[in-house]
């Protein structure tokens, strides 16, 4: 019997998560969601993300994969998996998909945005960093320009992790202003792991003028994560596009 493949689109508030892949003795989003389907679909399915966020990182967009031999009704299957989910996790849409479709490898870009605020809000605080000290952005955006040179970002890699290249292909980096707060806007072909809060963490001490324009040349030529400064916190951090080339979908169905 042939495997069919679907791709899941949902989202989620990674407070309370120690990530999103597996993990020894801690809360992940995929043990959730893997146990959740398995329970609905009497079968024991591995899923394959787009990507993996970090501790306490949310995604408002997040693709995976997994196959089953039998076909699902699609409609049904959102219904009784966002029954089953907690309420921080949502299942959004479920696509069926060619079957040597790929959620990760497949992906053309990614998208992420960071949020800064001035304002302590005590209802705000787990979505995004409260720096009392004013930033200068029109320097920030100046030197966010200076990604666009630039394919290898090892500077901004978390050390010792296992990867073939360290290049991206970054397409958007810009600071926003967002009501009262800013955005950072990121996008790229991939990510490192840490990547952005690193970029975020050196971008902001460019803002506070601890560091020069002309430095983050420096620190991006070096290739040495220890010159790209502190990461920022997790929780101003949000996953929020992922694209893909619309001919690997062969049947959607929309919450």
């Amino acid at each position: 019997m042939p495997t069919n493949r679907y791709f899941i689109d949902f989202s989620y508030d990674g407070s309370s998560y120690h990530g999103f892949q597996k993990q020894l003795n801690a809360i992940t989003v995929q043990e959730i969601m893997e146990n959740t389907i398995s329970k609905i679909l009497r079968d024991e399915i591995n899923i394959i993300s787009a990507g993996r966020t970090d501790t306490g990182v949310h995604a408002k967009k997040m693709f995976a994969h997994f196959d089953i031999k039998s076909k699902i009704e699609e409609e049904k299957f959102c219904y009784l998996i966002n029954r089953l989910l907690p309420s921080d996790i949502a299942i959004k849409a479920i696509h069926k998909v060619k079957s040597d479709s790929h959620s990760r490898f497949d992906a053309i870009s990614r998208t992420y945005n960071y949020f800064i605020t001035n304002t302590k809000n005590p209802f705000n605080h787990g979505y995004s960093y409260y720096l009392s000290e004013k930033l200068d952005y029109s320097k920030m955006n100046k030197a966010s320009k200076k990604f666009f040179k630039y394919e290898n970002f090892k500077c901004f890699s978390k050390s010792n992790t296992d990867v073939k290249t360290y290049n991206c292909e970054i397409s958007n980096a810009e600071w926003v202003k967002s009501g009262d707060d800013y955005k950072f806007i990121i996008s790229s072909n991939r990510f490192l792991r840490n990547m952005v809060r690193a970029i975020v963490g050196t971008l902001i001490e460019i803002g506070k003028g601890k560091l020069q324009i002309k430095d983050l040349d420096e620190i991006i030529q070096s290739r040495d994560r220890r010159n790209a400064v502190y990461s920022a916190p997790p929780q101003g951090l949000f996953l929020t596009e992922i694209k893909y080339n619309k001919k690997i979908f062969l049947k959607s169905w929309k919450k």
